[in-house]
């Protein structure tokens, strides 16, 4: 793709300050589209801002009367906050399971609301949700993160079938295992809750269900994002793309 391939886009990427989302503001922003990332860090939103050229917005998008100060005349969603907790089911903080809940699916939902007007208006928009491989597949102790994913991609399948006759596409990106500050922060309760030692984690937990046996870089995930942008995607739509080293094929 050429740096002008989205030259008069605008983006609106959650989560943007790091990780997944923040190689999604460089790559958006590198193909030419303005780009609006939001993130409840101030300090890596606006480090990220500065290094890419993108408009920082800080706010905690688990509080809907929140979303009233972000744009929502844009041509591109990309739904990526997230976070994790693992628990066992018995043991999972019911109030824990709600706020995931509200950030990873409610949030997206609301977002969708308030920005598909103008994508129908101009006959041209890309929802894309940056779900997981465990929003096709489950694990033990993510009861609240698996139960968002699953969320997540019925959602986006409501919107594909809703938004086809108004040019707008709607899909997931589902990854494994990514590079990221959510990942390295499981290792520990990780290793806690299935009693095994922290070096045992990356191999056991991580990659242990992949052919493909490293981590997933963010870099990579932001590259299937800017491809969904393209026009030559605008008949892939109620999609979700495994980018998960083969885990699903098994």
């Amino acid at each position: 793709m050429t740096s002008s391939t989205l030259h008069g886009r605008t983006a609106l990427v959650t989560g943007g300050a790091s990780g997944i989302g923040r190689a999604c503001v460089s790559a958006l922003g590198a193909a030419g589209a303005k780009v609006h990332l939001v993130d409840v860090d101030r300090g890596g939103a606006t480090a990220a801002a500065a290094d890419t050229g993108a408009v920082a917005h800080i706010a905690d998008l688990g509080d809907p009367a929140a979303l009233a100060d972000l744009p929502s005349d844009v041509d591109i969603l990309v739904n990526n906050a997230g976070v994790q907790h693992v628990a066992p089911i018995q043991d999972f903080p019911p109030e824990r399971f709600a706020a995931m809940q509200q950030l990873m699916v409610t949030t997206p939902f609301l977002l969708m609301r308030r920005c598909l007007p103008a994508m129908y208006e101009r006959g041209w928009g890309r929802l894309i949700n940056i779900s997981s491989v465990h929003g096709l597949r489950a694990s033990p102790h993510k009861a609240a993160y698996v139960a968002a994913k699953h969320g997540l991609e019925g959602l986006s399948k409501v919107a594909a079938l809703e938004g086809a006759a108004h040019g707008v596409t709607s899909n997931c990106v589902d990854p494994g295992y990514v590079r990221t500050p959510l990942v390295e922060n499981q290792v520990a309760d990780q290793a806690r809750a299935r009693g095994i030692a922290e070096h045992e984690v990356l191999g056991e937990v991580f990659l242990g269900r992949t052919a493909v046996k490293r981590l997933i870089e963010p870099d990579e995930v932001a590259a299937v994002v800017l491809w969904l942008c393209g026009e030559h995607a605008g008949h892939l739509t109620g999609a979700s793309i495994p980018l998960d080293g083969g885990w699903t094929a098994s």
